[in-house]
């Protein structure tokens, strides 16, 4: 078995929505970013790749390329997916923290892990998520940021 860790931060801006799991949330809100800036998301393919000792997000897409101005970062967690099958990896669980203050994510949380689920090729019951927020403290609770952080466990294909 291997593990990984992955984390994220975005700055956020005025207007919406924000993209978080592969989800549009309504949201006065939106994540800045080369990408679509889907911070979970991100955290992810870095606890993927980790996981697998294949890099990180930066490296496997470089904000450097043009192809991934905007780029959907589902694309880039299915990117990494097969990175890791392709090494003889598969997922046995992952676990996803997202900090925001706002908007609260337990609404939106099925449907996130669902999105996870079907680019991962993974039962939602594998996706562990959880929102925390700032308690109105740091850039955080000011609603400057969001962050992400992820641990994925990966078993032998």
């Amino acid at each position: 078995m291997r593990i990984g860790i992955g984390h994220d931060t975005h700055r956020l801006s005025p207007g919406g929505p924000l993209r978080l799991g592969g989800v549009d949330i309504p949201h006065d809100r939106h994540a800045v970013g080369h990408s679509d800036a889907d911070a979970l998301i991100h955290a992810v393919v870095d606890a993927l790749l980790g996981a697998a000792a294949l890099g990180d997000v930066g490296q496997m897409f470089p904000d450097t390329d043009p192809i991934n101005r905007g780029r959907d970062s589902a694309d880039m967690l299915l990117g990494a997916r097969q990175a890791i099958e392709a090494v003889g990896w598969k997922i046995g669980n992952i676990d996803c923290i997202v900090f925001a203050q706002r908007p609260r994510l337990l609404p939106h949380r099925q449907a996130m892990r669902a999105r996870l689920a079907e680019i991962l090729d993974i039962v939602p019951e594998q996706i562990g998520l959880k929102g925390k927020t700032g308690e109105h403290t740091g850039p955080i609770g000011k609603e400057e940021v969001i962050e992400a952080q992820c641990v994925a466990l990966l078993v032998p294909r």
